[in-house]
C-alpha cells in the first residue's frame, strides 16, 4: 500500500476538504477529494489524519446535494471509527434531510457495529409514518449491529470475500455443504424472510461472482438480476451496489434497463448509473450514460457525472478513485 507523501497531513486534510465542501468545484473532483479522505479517515492505526479527514468528511453535509450527503455517510460508515457516530446520528434523525441520506447514515451506523445507536435505529425501524427506505435501511441495521456483537457470529463460518467493504449484511455462512446457488436465489427473492437474511444471501451470491472468470459467476449475477423484480426499492438499489462492486460485462443488460426506466425510484437509478461507470472501459458503456447527463432526476444526472468520470478512471487504468491534492495524482490502495 503506498501512502501520500505529502508530509503536511493538516494542510492535506485542509485541501482536501476545501474541495470537497466547495459548492463551485466539479462534482466528479469533489467525489475524488471524498475517496481520498475517506482513504484517510480508514487507515490502520489510526494517524494524526484520522479525526480531521472525518470531521472534513462531516463538513461536507452541509451540500445541497443529495447525492453528495449519501456518499459522505457510506464513507463515514467505511471508516470503522467511533468518530463518525454522532455525524451519522444527526443526518438520520433529521427528518428534513433527504431519504437518500438518512438510509445511507442508517446503514452506515450499522456498518460500524454501534451499539449506543440501537435505541435510535429501532426507533426509526417501528415509526409507521417513517419512509420505507428509512424503515428498512433500520431493520437491517439493527440486524446487523446485533449479529456483530452476538453469539451466533462466533459460531458461524463465513467466506473470505475479495472485498474489503464493510457490507450491510455478512454473506450466508458455509454449512458442510455451502448453498447452492439456486438455493440462495430462493433466499434472495423470498419476501416471507427477514430483509437481513436475504441481504446475507445477495452478498453470498456476489462473493460467488468473483473472480469473474469462476464457474459459478455468470449464474449467480443472473440471480441477483432477478432481484431488480422486487418491491422494494432499497432492495433494488442494493443490487445495483453490488454490480457496481463486482463489475462483471454480465451485469450491464440488467443496470441499462434499471437506469432506462423512467419509472423506477431515483435511488435505484443513480446506483445503477455509478455501477455503469465502474464498466466504463467497456465498449458503448460511456455512450449510453451520456443519454442520461439531462434526466429530469437531479441525483440522476449528478451520478451520470461522477460515473463518466469513473468510466475514465477505468479506461485510463488508474489505480485508485481519489486524488492527492498536491499532484492530482490517484493514492494507491
Amino acid at each position: 500500500m503506498a501512502v501520500p507523501q505529502d508530509t503536511s497531513g493538516d494542510s492535506q486534510v485542509a485541501t482536501l476538504c476545501g474541495i470537497l465542501t466547495s459548492e463551485s468545484e466539479p462534482l466528479a473532483r469533489r467525489f475524488r477529494a471524498l475517496f481520498s479522505l475517506k482513504y484517510l479517515a480508514a487507515l490502520k492505526p489510526p494517524t494524526e489524519q484520522t479525526i480531521p479527514a472525518i470531521e472534513a468528511i462531516a463538513a461536507a453535509f452541509s451540500s445541497p446535494s443529495a447525492l453528495l450527503k449519501h456518499e459522505l455517510a457510506y464513507c463515514l460508515g467505511q471508516s470503522r471509527n467511533d468518530a463518525a457516530v454522532p455525524h451519522l446520528q444527526h443526518v438520520v434523525q433529521d427528518k428534513g434531510e433527504d431519504a437518500m441520506c438518512r438510509h445511507e447514515a442508517a446503514e452506515a451506523l450499522g456498518a460500524l457495529g454501534d451499539k449506543g445507536s440501537l435505541n435510535i435505529l429501532k426507533g426509526l425501524r417501528d415509526d409507521e409514518q417513517e419512509v420505507d427506505v428509512v424503515r428498512e435501511t433500520c431493520d437491517i441495521a439493527v440486524d446487523r449491529i446485533e449479529w456483530e456483537h452476538g453469539l451466533q457470529r462466533k459460531h458461524e463460518q463465513l467466506k473470505q470475500s475479495d472485498f474489503a467493504s464493510i457490507d450491510p449484511a455478512p454473506p450466508l455462512p458455509h454449512s458442510a455443504q455451502p448453498p447452492s446457488i439456486p438455493e440462495l436465489e430462493k433466499t434472495l427473492l423470498d419476501t416471507s424472510l427477514p430483509l437481513f437474511q436475504r441481504y446475507r444471501a445477495m452478498f453470498a451470491l456476489r462473493d460467488l461472482s468473483s473472480p469473474p472468470d469462476i464457474p459459478t459467476a455468470v449464474p449467480a449475477i443472473q440471480a441477483l438480476a432477478r432481484g431488480f423484480g422486487d418491491q422494494s426499492a432499497l432492495f433494488r438499489h442494493e443490487i445495483a451496489f453490488v454490480f457496481g462492486q463486482l463489475s462483471h460485462p454480465a451485469s450491464i443488460p440488467s443496470l441499462v434497463e434499471t437506469l432506462s426506466n423512467t419509472k423506477e425510484a431515483s435511488m435505484v437509478r443513480h446506483e445503477a448509473a455509478e455501477a455503469l461507470g465502474s464498466l466504463g472501459d467497456e465498449d458503448g458503456v460511456e455512450d449510453i450514460l451520456k443519454k442520461f447527463l439531462d434526466d429530469p432526476e437531479q441525483v440522476v444526472r449528478e451520478s451520470v457525472i461522477v460515473a463518466l468520470d469513473m468510466a475514465e478512471f477505468e479506461k485510463n487504468g488508474e489505480v485508485e478513485y481519489a486524488i492527492v491534492p498536491e499532484t492530482g495524482k490517484p493514492i494507491k490502495v
